[in-house]
């Protein structure tokens, strides 16, 4: 008689069966379900705990940030904290950068004069690239100043992995990466850097949709013109309390905006062209740590507030004197600047904008911080942007131009969804090596931002407002 088969053969060959009925993604989800629950009851069975069991910090705001319902309401309101801090913080010391940066425009002109320069020669460095470069210094460098700091803040707590672990389950069901969080949470700074976080996903079909979809997270580079756009339009102004709630509103929109077209993308790009199983998500979260506040600040000003001022910087000055020269070069009469914007106007009137707006985001392709100075210049008569010392004078001179609620939510959709930077499109090149993923990233979100602008135009045509 033979032997029996032993119950742990019967136990394998069980096991074998029944792993036999998963696929690839769920055997993984059970593999690691099952290593999780061996090793709590290898725990339990082995460590005793004298006296009363009492939970660390780590495990009771655990329970409190990463719960279904607590854990989405936090991340809202610290996302709306960093906002209205950012907002309310900047609103004074940019007020003092812009009115010590043009004060010394003068001193600049009457030394070129004293040296007998050309006026066109001081009008396209004086009117055109410094004024381009004061305006992207005073606009960008407070809200920076303080949002890099607190995003660091964040960071160097442990948090930023409780928002990817928060979010996984969204980008599981859409077939994505739940790290794909923390690389949107980089593009909230720079989406160039944002791409670059994206070596963390090991999977290269997850990790290039999350590479592609990365831009529609607004960067720092378009919260300006976001901030003023909203603060004239749609908020009551940010130098008031009440302003700066409505702007922080506003600005969660268009992050919620960004998250919500990211989703709805990555769900197209993995049912078709990047077609695929996702894989597992294993993270362990690390406990939360004291921020080390010197730490925090030298990283957040050296490694993220210069690098991302300087880049901008570095193209505000020579598209500053491209404008001009666009501005002031005529041709039959008209200036090149304008016959630019009277081409690109059919367009950006049947998607809710002008063709100046289109001019100031097709010029603005080095940096998205230009786009704003870029567009008061070619409104301004002469092709020299004008001194906006106040909110209300850029108002003016916007309703002068033809803006309505309309085309400021239009400009704040285009702003979020249209296609990134130089910098970012030169970074998702290198990380590719692919000039058709590369072009892909530039075309693809400019025909979402053309297509959704087109629709708000639409919708407000039909309800008969402006």
């Amino acid at each position: 008689m033979k032997n029996p088969m032993p119950s742990s053969l019967r136990d394998v060959m069980k096991i074998t069966e029944e792993a036999r009925s998963f696929s690839d993604s769920e055997l993984t989800d059970v593999i690691a379900e099952s290593l999780s629950k061996t090793s709590e009851e290898i725990c339990e069975e082995n460590v005793h705990n004298h006296g009363r069991y009492r939970k660390d910090l780590t495990s009771t705001l655990d329970d409190i940030l990463t719960s279904p319902i607590i854990g989405y309401l936090s991340m809202l309101l610290l996302l709306v904290a960093v906002f209205w801090i950012t907002l309310v913080g900047a609103n004074w010391p940019s007020s003092l950068l812009f009115r010590l940066l043009f004060s010394v425009e003068n001193y600049f002109v009457n030394v070129l004069r004293h040296f007998k320069a050309k006026e066109w020669f001081i009008g396209m460095t004086v009117f055109g690239a410094y004024r381009s470069l004061a305006w992207v210094v005073s606009v960008m460098l407070p809200p920076i100043a303080i949002f890099f700091p607190c995003f660091t803040l964040l960071e160097d707590l442990g948090y930023l992995p409780r928002i990817a672990f928060n979010l996984d389950t969204f980008f599981k069901r859409v077939g994505s990466h739940g790290k794909q969080a923390l690389t949107m949470c980089m593009g909230f700074g720079c989406n160039a850097a944002g791409v670059v976080a994206c070596r963390i996903i090991d999977s290269p079909r997850e990790r290039l949709i999350a590479l592609l979809t990365n831009t529609f997270v607004p960067c720092n580079g378009r919260f300006p013109a976001i901030i003023l756009v909203s603060s004239i339009f749609l908020g009551a102004g940010i130098s008031s309390m009440g302003g700066a709630g409505a702007t922080t509103v506003w600005l969660l929109f268009s992050v919620f905006l960004g998250v919500v077209v990211t989703f709805i993308v990555s769900y197209a790009l993995s049912s078709t062209i990047l077609k695929g199983i996702p894989s597992a998500f294993a993270i362990e979260l690390p406990p939360y740590r004291r921020p080390q506040i010197i730490r925090i600040l030298l990283r957040s000003f050296l490694d993220r507030t210069v690098f991302v001022l300087a880049r901008a910087a570095s193209v505000a000055a020579p598209a500053g004197m491209v404008t001009w020269i666009l501005a002031n070069t005529y041709l039959q009469g008209t200036s090149l600047l304008l016959r630019l914007a009277n081409a690109l106007g059919p367009l950006g009137n049947a998607i809710g904008l002008d063709g100046f707006i289109l001019t100031a985001f097709l010029l603005g392709l080095p940096a998205n911080e230009i786009v704003l100075p870029i567009l008061i210049m070619g409104y301004s008569s002469g092709g020299v942007m004008v001194d906006m010392n106040s909110l209300n004078a850029l108002r003016g001179l916007l309703v002068s131009c033809g803006w309505t609620f309309r085309t400021a939510l239009c400009f704040i959709a285009f702003s979020v969804l249209h296609y990134p930077c130089a910098t970012t499109l030169w970074t998702i090149w290198h990380e590719t090596h692919n000039i058709k993923w590369t072009a892909f990233a530039a075309l693809m979100p400019l025909a979402i931002a053309t297509g959704v602008c087109f629709l708000v135009a639409q919708v407000f045509m039909l309800l008969g407002i402006a």
